[in-house]
């Protein structure tokens, strides 16, 4: 992912009012991010609590959704549906978020359950357990990058082509 600043990060949400643009919180650590291991940049926010905001590369731009925490917690344990990690160390929640355009403005949603702080990109890079003697570890990491990158960018398609 090349580096994004506020400006660019600003313009590219695809569900967001122009009001809600303005008034989310950028990460606190934006000029220090590690843009070369990053597949999508992922933050809470610090004000409202309840929201969380990716931005995805998809087709050579940025695509930044709105996302909302949904107030109903699991009974279980649930996957990621990004990452996939069966050994996460961190919590998953629900969100939502409106789809872009004419149908985010009629309340069409989207749903998803993902990594509560977004930390899928640090999941799938660790290495994985041996699964049986020859098992190709560093294969099987770059395996799960390209399927967490198939998933944000699938994700972040649906959300931007509902226009």
């Amino acid at each position: 992912m090349h580096a994004l600043t506020e400006k660019d990060i600003r313009a590219s949400f695809v569900n967001a009012s122009q009001r809600e643009r303005s008034s989310l919180t950028l990460p606190s650590d934006l000029d220090r991010i590690d843009w070369e291991d990053r597949d999508f940049l992922g933050w809470r926010d610090a004000k409202y609590v309840q929201q969380g905001y990716v931005v995805v590369p998809v087709d050579g731009a940025p695509v930044g959704i709105l996302l909302r925490e949904s107030e109903q917690r699991a009974r279980t344990r649930p996957q990621c549906s990004w990452c996939e990690d069966v050994t996460l160390p961190n919590d998953v929640v629900f969100f939502s978020a409106k789809r872009a355009g004419r149908a985010g403005r009629n309340g069409d949603t989207v749903g998803t359950l993902v990594c509560a702080h977004f930390e899928c990109t640090r999941n799938v890079r660790k290495l994985p357990p041996l699964a049986y003697p020859g098992f190709d570890r560093d294969a099987a990491r770059q395996r799960r990058i390209e399927a967490l990158r198939e998933s944000v960018v699938g994700f972040a398609r649906d959300i931007r082509d509902s226009r």
